[in-house]
């Protein structure tokens, strides 16, 4: 069982960074119900589990908030938990008649984690948003992207995944350490504006230092601007990539390209000259493919991988040997990481659909079967047949 195993978490549906930290503190053993919209259930469960793996490792169970008998069971089941997460626009939960102050009363050990794009507070507060809008705004987006280009978005793993949801169950774990101490819970804003700007510390250091130029993307160290740090083609279309920034992996670099000895090459770190290296190194690498420089490169200090496809990355020898990822449900999917020595983290539960548990969660958390039954004729709660 993982380290969290014993604690009790209500996720309220929501998409994105919710469910994804709600999947990760599952991962690592807490118990995690999924509490969906009753009209998200439709129709008899099907055989086969949800498509979205995220949604992986907790039972789901569907109540309507908006009917007094659904409140009433979802701060019911508040009593019974170590902590909610929610992803509404500031003041939802409140309007619902669930917000942090109704479930601290009912359970004044409750940790309430929170998870909006902008925060619960600040002129952008209540506007809609997206993974994009919120690293454009945390000074990350900026940065990515070659010198002369626009700006690339990276998927939306910084602001969602990184900025968002890892905020989300780190401030979550470590409110519930808290709590263990002194006996109270309290709320967690995490923002995905915040937690975008804490992933750039690094830059924001080299900023002060004069080694990061942010008004000219593209021509840093570890932005594309070196030659040794980049992305480059092979004689079949392929990529690798290459990291050789100090000195000995370098060396190795030169030594494996034939270019040790190079007088311009030489001069690593030289940027006026990183421009023309540049051309010059993306030359050579299209001189043989993915798989030759691979049995030349691979596992050696050059800092080199092949640049995986998704696929490719789940049948690559060393992900294979790792069990980085696993097959549930018919899925691929990442493994739960990180690893631990002695509480192993799993996934326990295939991806449920709406109201799939509704009975089971609702009985193993206390409601008693009679009232269950009138919950269910009221249609406060749902039940996947």
């Amino acid at each position: 069982m993982g380290p969290l195993a014993g604690k009790r978490i209500i996720e309220i549906a929501g998409i994105g960074p919710g469910p994804f930290a709600a999947m990760l503190l599952s991962d690592l053993g807490a118990e995690v119900i999924r509490v969906e919209r009753t009209g998200a259930v439709r129709g008899p469960t099907p055989d086969k589990p949800a498509g979205d793996v995220s949604l992986r490792g907790r039972r789901n169970v569907a109540i309507d908030l908006k009917h007094p008998g659904g409140l009433a069971t979802l701060l019911d089941l508040v009593e019974s938990a170590d902590g909610l997460i929610e992803g509404f626009r500031p003041g939802v939960m409140e309007r619902l008649g669930a917000g942090p102050d109704v479930c601290l009363e009912r359970n004044p050990k409750l940790v309430f984690g929170r998870m909006t794009g902008w925060g619960q507070d600040g002129p952008y507060a209540h506007a809609a948003g997206h993974d994009i809008n919120y690293i454009s705004l945390a000074g990350a987006l900026a940065h990515f992207g070659r010198a002369g280009e626009a700006p690339v978005p990276p998927l939306n793993m910084v602001g969602d995944f990184g900025g968002g949801g890892m905020f989300l169950a780190l401030g979550v774990v470590a409110a519930l350490l808290e709590a263990q101490t002194s006996g109270q819970g309290q709320v967690v804003d995490t923002a995905m504006v915040d937690g975008t700007a804490v992933l750039m510390t690094m830059f924001w250091s080299m900023k002060a230092a004069g080694i990061f130029d942010e008004q000219n993307p593209g021509t840093n160290l570890l932005d594309t601007g070196a030659h040794f740090y980049d992305v480059y083609e092979c004689s079949d279309g392929r990529y690798i990539s290459i990291g050789s920034i100090e000195p000995q992996f370098y060396a190795e670099l030169m030594r494996l390209t034939g270019l040790e000895g190079d007088d311009q090459f030489a001069r690593q770190m030289d940027a006026t000259q990183w421009p023309e290296l540049k051309v010059r190194i993306a030359e050579l690498f299209k001189t043989k493919t993915c798989d030759e420089w691979c049995e030349l490169m691979e596992m050696t200090d050059v800092c080199f991988a092949p640049v995986l496809t998704m696929s490719e990355a789940a049948q690559h020898p060393h992900n294979v040997e790792r069990q980085t990822f696993i097959e549930l449900g018919g899925t691929v999917q990442p493994a739960p990481a990180p690893r631990f020595s002695r509480t192993a983290a799993e996934v326990t539960q295939l991806p449920a659909h709406p109201g799939e548990h509704t009975r089971d969660v609702l009985a193993d958390w206390g409601v008693d079967a009679e009232r269950v039954g009138q919950l269910l004729e009221s249609g406060a709660v749902r039940h996947a047949e």
